[in-house]
């Protein structure tokens, strides 16, 4: 393996991250930053790869942190017939997600679906990915199949869930996401970057507030 240093290659450039005084995403600033690249010869192939290291600071509150983008030339996506994204893995120090608290009225979900939750929830806390993401899918089976969702799938059973008025089409793309980063987790054994765990579990906590939480304050007080 072979590698070369970029020093301050993007100084002042702004970037939109989570900042954990804010708690949301904010506009930063690079301060500095390091570029690590080069190529890996194992295997017979040769994969060019880059890692980022850089100082970053929120334009809001003015808080530091340290952000390390990793990837390689194979980390592109389709997004559309002829589009592909670049997708490297994101992490931030110190993670501005550590000490989530949980929904306040958790306690008001189903047995099952609480407590996979409250799992999930310690696991991204504890910054364990694979297992944070493997609890994420299996949120989404268990509201599937507490909802009586149809399908032979859990692809089929999220749609099914349109249809029974339990999501939007919105709702449901947006969960197709994260059946994908659940099966990543799953059968390649895959940890996703904490920040894309902790859009994650945004999108969950929406899931869990409408169709649970938000549908039991309605009942209790519009009697």
């Amino acid at each position: 393996m072979t590698g070369n240093l970029t020093i301050n290659k993007q100084q002042g450039q702004k970037i939109t991250c989570f900042c954990r005084d804010c708690h949301r995403e904010t506009k930063h600033e690079i301060i500095a930053e390091a570029t690590l690249s080069g190529s890996d010869e194992s295997g017979g192939y040769s994969t060019g790869w880059a890692i980022e290291h850089q100082i970053i600071r929120c334009l809001g509150c003015e808080t530091f942190s340290f952000r390390k983008i990793a990837g390689t030339e194979h980390d592109y996506v389709q997004i559309d017939e002829n589009e592909w994204e670049y997708q490297a893995s994101i992490d931030i120090y110190p993670n501005p997600r550590q000490g989530r608290q949980p929904l306040a009225d958790a306690g008001l979900l189903p047995d099952k679906i609480q407590r996979i939750y409250e799992e999930s929830l310690q696991a991204l806390n504890d910054i364990q990915p694979v297992l944070c993401g493997i609890g994420t899918r299996a949120i989404i089976e268990t509201v599937c199949k507490d909802k009586n969702a149809t399908g032979g799938d859990l692809y089929n059973k999220i749609n099914s869930l349109v249809g029974l008025g339990v999501l939007t089409r919105d709702g449901a793309d947006i969960l197709h996401k994260l059946r994908t980063l659940g099966n990543d987790a799953a059968h390649e054994v895959k940890p996703h970057s904490l920040q894309e765990l902790g859009l994650a579990f945004d999108v969950v906590d929406h899931l869990l507030l409408g169709v649970y939480i938000l549908p039991d304050h309605a009942k209790k007080t519009f009697k």
